[in-house]
């Protein structure tokens, strides 16, 4: 079993961030090029939800089976468990959590996995696989920005 812990630091309000950490149709965008998931429904995740894909790497591997059970969501605590498996994997425990800061707000993913011997490189997959969400997340959180400054600006105009 091993343990991979990442923090990232988001310039837009909790709320924000955990309302698109916990999208799946922002997840399919935000993994573009790294992985493709075939039958990843859409919309947010929610408690109980289970979830059947086909994962491919880099959209160039074979597709392979994988398996995630939404175990909690918590919109008013920002917290995101689930279990996963599959493509190798016997376990993969993530949990994601956003808290405010004063900057903004921080993304902190807790990833446990067993993947028997190949634990470790599955833990190398996994370091890599989180912080390449992060430059996709600021970009689309700069976007969402973007469009709330024009339509507040635009509502402004109208009044």
């Amino acid at each position: 079993m091993k343990t991979v812990t990442l923090e990232h630091e988001y310039a837009a309000p909790a709320k924000v961030v955990w309302a698109l950490a916990t999208d799946l149709d922002a997840l399919k965008e935000i993994m573009k090029g790294v992985v493709t998931f075939d039958g990843l429904p859409s919309g947010r995740v929610h408690q109980g939800q289970k979830i059947t894909v086909q994962v491919s790497l880099f959209g160039k591997l074979p597709p392979q089976p994988y398996f995630m059970e939404v175990l909690e969501c918590d919109d008013k605590a920002m917290i995101l468990r689930s279990f996963e498996k599959g493509a190798g994997v016997k376990a993969w425990c993530h949990t994601l959590t956003v808290e405010p800061q004063p900057s903004g707000s921080r993304l902190r993913d807790v990833i446990e996995i067993d993947a028997g011997w190949m634990s470790w490189a599955f833990a190398l997959w996994a370091r890599f696989l989180y912080r390449k969400r992060h430059e996709p997340r600021v970009r689309m959180l700069a976007d969402m920005q973007a469009k709330q400054v024009a339509t507040d600006l635009i509502g402004s105009n109208l009044r």
